[in-house]
């Protein structure tokens, strides 16, 4: 995992970085999570999780706020959480996480961004078993903090590895520890800087950067619709 994910991590959130769609897709997640789950961060981890994330994006108070408020308005939609995979450009595989108050609408533009690129989208759990699925948390740095015992008091809530940067710490787990992971962390007294599930890939490729021109093409058509809210690859 280490580089290879961190430098992948870091390129995905460049891309974010350049979307100027990034508040609405954070606050489509607070919303969603608030419905599912109730407006009371305390009690429902999903919501803390993306008002933790919307916070280290710099999404404004008021905007958070009002993301949580529309899961009681009477006519919020219902969106539904959506899973397209698909191999692209030079036999790049793409996962996408969509959240959608219209799949066929959706549908169609994922098959037109594949088409385009001359990919197509795959039938769902084709890819399942090209990406290993992780819950993320990156903790700050704090003075003292020592990642070995940290290692071994979250080691039985489901951690696998720490990595250790200039400035934070990044825990990884299994996607179905976010929970007792989030509860540990809590326990402790630690609030992470941000968390998330991610889809890893197993076998990443290199691609050349002419081939790279080619996929960051069909990438940013597919990252710049609205119903699309992550997006993973198996670039190295």
């Amino acid at each position: 995992m280490g580089r290879a994910f961190e430098y992948r991590r870091a390129a995905k959130e460049k891309r974010w970085d350049k979307m100027s769609k990034l508040f609405p897709r954070l606050g489509k997640a607070i919303t969603m999570a608030a419905k599912e789950g109730g407006e009371d961060p305390s009690m429902n981890g999903s919501l803390r999780s993306a008002i933790q994330n919307a916070k280290a994006q710099n999404m404004p108070k008021d905007n958070i706020e009002a993301a949580i408020k529309r899961a009681s308005a009477k006519d919020v939609e219902a969106f539904h959480e959506i899973i397209y995979e698909g191999k692209g450009p030079h036999g790049v595989l793409v996962f996408m996480e969509c959240a959608t108050d219209n799949p066929t609408r959706t549908v169609a533009n994922v098959k037109s961004y594949f088409n385009k690129a001359n990919g197509a989208i795959v039938a769902t759990g084709s890819l399942e078993f090209m990406f290993n699925r992780k819950c993320i948390f990156e903790i700050e740095k704090a003075k003292g903090m020592d990642p070995e015992e940290m290692e071994l008091e979250l080691i039985d809530a489901g951690l696998e590895e720490i990595e250790v940067l200039e400035d934070k710490f990044v825990i990884y787990g299994e996607y179905t520890a976010f929970g007792t992971l989030a509860s540990a962390l809590e326990e402790k007294g630690i609030e992470p800087i941000k968390s998330n599930l991610e889809r890893i890939p197993t076998s990443p490729v290199k691609f050349s950067d002419e081939q790279l021109v080619d996929i960051e093409k069909m990438l940013d058509k597919i990252e710049d619709d609205d119903d699309i809210q992550q997006v993973f690859t198996n670039i190295a």
